[in-house]
């Protein structure tokens, strides 16, 4: 199973995702030969053909090699608009604090003298050739209690970074500030911002050295482009005498909206059954994507008029993401897939007729699988979907896996896995997704009402689903496991805790699992407006009913339990897993546990660690779920 997912993992047939920077598009790309990656670059007409021709900018192998560390890529930010230079971010093993080097694109080689930053979790991008905004840990009480910025600097060329000019703090207790510099010509603004929770922020314009704020409410989603600023409250707004649901993308005219005189229209409002699910600009339009019953529909949107027209082309009931679009020109990609349907790779001018120009290869025989969609009524009776992936007249009960997140407003969606194909379905394996509470499928709400001492809903919901699995028939108790990783993870020891009837098997990774001490270790007082804060008693009271470090009995039985974890997660502390397993085991209980020395808080650091990690994963469901009926 190793060496078939590591087939999938680093095949050439895979689609290499793309962003458009100036004249090419760029990639980054592992595979066997180069397992640390290439970040590399080829015109669209080189693209469009079967062989592109890819100009390599950085081997991360070699830069490994050259510098003796075990680098993880983290990303490039490419000054505009000339795309002369850019900051390169490299983790070691994969956590989440990166090392900034500059780069010089003409030359292909690190700037000697240049702007550079040892590891920490560090926010920084240009404001011009010669000057970046950052903020990293520049001292003592340079971070905030959650590890991140606390202060944001101007720093310029051929200065030392401790005479960086300060531009704006926040407080310890805040999660972290940010700013960042919109280069676009003719709309240049320097932007600065305060999250004071995880979900709300105070934000500015600095403007002349004074901050201009911008008055939306603190938990609204915004985005600037142009002249334009887009608004998406997270609850119910009232203005002027108007109130505008929760989940509403509200548009008004940037410098109106400043002075007090902006008209605010209405781009998209939710229903029952409809949420945005992003949205993204070019030039001169707005793509949004909605979930329609977490089915995915995309449309353009014409600035001014606001009107909305569907874009062609694109394969019904699949899931479809924005992949790239030119914020300077018209220029989109779509990527769509489903459960069944392996990925496409559409492209196109706003407005014409998208037409396929990659395709990824089919990984597994899928001739004979059937998706549908089914909803199950929760404990407080709120309807609750998933989706069922199985065998197509599948006799009996059989073997199956049930993943779900439940967080932060994050949606789980269908869409294609190779290696869940392989490993899982091609063996006759049966897969259920469940859009629990707390994830964002039905917009905010969905998430909100999840939150803190309505925590209990995702795993009420999550429980409903199991048991209607096995009601329905679909998988028995004994054949029935479930997966989740970090508030999955949470989830997962939830169910090992409080449902342990309703499964034969569960898989944690990168857990939350001690809610009494998560706010003291790593990023964990960054959550704090998602579960609470264990210290209020008030709070403890309802975490305290679920936090499965606190739960765990030695008088129940659980079901075979499999605790994943990484040395290098600076997000989740490993920490969680480790004292977890520990206390399981001084209550009689047997865990199978390992730890990856690298791979931060996604578990592996490349493709090989993938592999080997989803292969034991997939090991352990097949073989404590029972012997597999079409073997």
């Amino acid at each position: 199973m190793q060496a078939e997912a590591l087939e999938v993992l680093d095949t050439d047939a895979r689609i290499p995702y793309i962003r458009r920077r100036g004249e090419h598009l760029y990639n980054f790309w592992r595979d066997a030969q180069n397992p640390r990656g290439l970040w590399r670059r080829t015109t669209l007409e080189s693209y469009r053909t079967d062989e592109p021709e890819w100009d390599v900018v950085i081997d991360v192998d070699a830069l490994a090699d050259a510098d003796g560390e075990n680098w993880v890529w983290a990303g490039a930010d490419v000054i505009e608009p000339d795309l002369s230079l850019a900051l390169i971010s490299l983790s070691r093993g994969g956590s989440d604090a990166t090392v900034v080097r500059e780069f010089d694109m003409r030359s292909k080689t690190f700037v000697d003298g240049g702007f550079e930053l040892p590891e920490a979790k560090t926010d920084i991008g240009w404001e011009g050739p010669d000057a970046v905004i950052v903020g990293t840990d520049f001292g003592p009480g340079s971070l905030t209690e959650s590890g991140y910025p606390r202060v944001t600097k101007r720093w310029r060329r051929g200065t030392p970074l401790a005479e960086a000019e300060t531009l704006f703090e926040g407080e310890p207790s805040d999660v972290s500030v940010g700013a960042g510099y919109d280069p676009t010509p003719g709309f240049e603004r320097l932007l600065v911002s305060r999250s004071f929770d995880f979900f709300n922020r105070d934000r500015y314009e600095l403007r002349d050295g004074a901050l201009l704020r911008i008055d939306v409410p603190t938990d609204a989603g915004t985005s600037l482009h142009r002249e334009w600023l887009l608004i998406r409250p997270r609850s119910d707004w009232t203005v002027g005498g108007t109130t505008y649901d929760t989940g509403t993308l509200l548009a008004t005219r940037y410098e109106d909206f400043l002075t007090g005189t902006g008209e605010l229209t209405v781009v998209f409002e939710p229903d029952e059954h409809t949420s945005l699910q992003s949205h993204t600009w070019t030039r001169d339009r707005l793509i949004i994507v909605t979930l329609v019953d977490v089915v995915s529909h995309v449309e353009v949107v014409t600035p001014g008029s606001w009107t909305r027209e569907p874009v062609t082309g694109i394969p019904a009931n699949t899931n479809t993401v924005v992949v790239a679009a030119d914020e300077y020109g018209d220029e989109i990609f779509l990527d769509s897939s489903g459960f069944d349907t392996p990925s496409r790779l559409l492209w196109g001018r706003v407005g014409d007729e998208l037409v396929e120009v990659k395709s990824a290869p089919a990984f597994f025989d899928a001739s004979d699988i059937d998706v549908s969609q089914h909803f199950v009524a929760s404990a407080d009776g709120t309807m609750i979907p998933y989706f069922v992936v199985r065998e197509r007249d599948s006799d009996g009960p059989g073997k199956t896996l049930l993943g779900g997140y439940g967080g932060f407003e994050n949606s789980s969606t269908p869409g294609y896995g190779g290696v869940l194909g392989r490993l899982w379905l091609s063996r006759g394996g049966t897969y259920v997704l469940a859009n629990i509470r707390g994830g964002g499928e039905y917009g905010p709400r969905w998430h909100t009402q999840a939150m803190r001492d309505g925590r209990h809903l995702v795993h009420e919901d999550f429980a409903a689903v199991a048991a209607d699995l096995v009601a329905r028939g679909v998988t028995t108790v004994d054949r029935l496991g479930a997966q989740g990783g970090s508030n999955g993870g949470l989830l997962m020891g939830i169910m090992l805790t409080r449902y342990p009837e309703l499964f034969g098997a569960l898989v944690c990774s990168v857990p939350l699992l001690d809610m009494k001490r998560y706010h003291l270790l790593l990023a964990g007082a960054s959550w704090m407006a998602e579960y609470g804060d264990p210290d209020d008693a008030d709070d403890w009271a309802f975490i305290s009913e679920y936090s499965p470090y606190q739960n765990i009995s030695s008088d129940r039985e659980y079901p075979a339990l499999l605790m994943t974890t990484s040395t290098r997660d600076d997000r989740v502390h490993p920490g969680h897993a480790r004292k977890m397993t520990a206390a399981l085991e001084a209550a009689g209980h047997e865990v199978r546990y390992y730890e990856n020395v690298e791979g931060g808080h996604a578990g592996a650091a490349d493709n090989a660690q993938t592999a080997f990690r989803s292969a034991l994963i997939y090991e352990f469901l097949h073989r404590t779920l029972g012997a597999d009926t079409a073997e």
